[in-house]
């Protein structure tokens, strides 16, 4: 059995090890933040801290610096869902002000084109530009779910249904299957938050 020895094999048999783990702390997280359960942060937490590894081994580096957004803002997403409401009561579902929808846009356009640059022109990451692109997204829609902005579920469709074609060209094949999961979940979290926004009662 001394084939098992081999670095490259053990290497992948470590990720893949994360990569199990990963899809099942992801899979009930995202449920449970379909669910305004805040218990989904504390899976989230977890999951950000295995992926940080999966990543960095695939040298996704923007997508391993995201894992580090994805833990802190987890940590305040359990805070903001329980105590962020007016008078420190649960956070309510919301749309998200018209006047930020702008700003956004151009956030995402010239961090994705700094983001991208710098990673291609100083490491050797895969993918750069479309790793940044996605990576932007996600602390986007990551930021609105941690405030309940219904429209978070919006830009986790489209990022989501990009990181399955991602994560699949990198032959993360269970990470791609998990993203696929996270597809199907974000459109029912969508109509299920839709139903309970307060800004938009219809």
């Amino acid at each position: 059995m001394s084939w098992l020895n081999e670095p490259l094999l053990l290497g992948y048999l470590s990720t893949n090890r994360l990569e199990i783990s990963g899809f099942v702390t992801g899979a009930v997280c995202v449920y449970l933040n379909t669910r305004q359960n805040a218990w989904g942060w504390l899976f989230g937490i977890i999951n950000a801290l295995l992926f940080m590894v999966v990543f960095y081994n695939s040298k996704l580096y923007a997508d391993t610096s995201l894992q580090v957004y994805y833990f802190i803002t987890s940590i305040y997403g359990w805070w903001a869902w329980c105590f962020g409401g007016t008078n420190r009561q649960k956070l309510e579902v919301s749309g998200l002000p018209a006047s930020y929808w702008w700003p956004i846009l151009g956030i995402f356009l010239a961090a994705t084109c700094i983001w991208g640059f710098l990673l291609g022109r100083f490491t050797d990451a895969s993918l750069s530009y479309a790793d940044s692109a996605l990576t932007v997204a996600s602390l986007v829609a990551q930021w609105m779910m941690a405030r309940k902005y219904l429209q978070n579920w919006l830009i986790w469709i489209v990022a989501d249904a990009c990181y399955v074609a991602m994560y699949a060209y990198k032959t993360l094949y269970l990470t791609s299957a998990l993203y696929l999961v996270f597809f199907v979940l974000a459109f029912y979290g969508y109509f299920s938050w839709k139903k309970q926004d307060l800004t938009n009662p219809a």
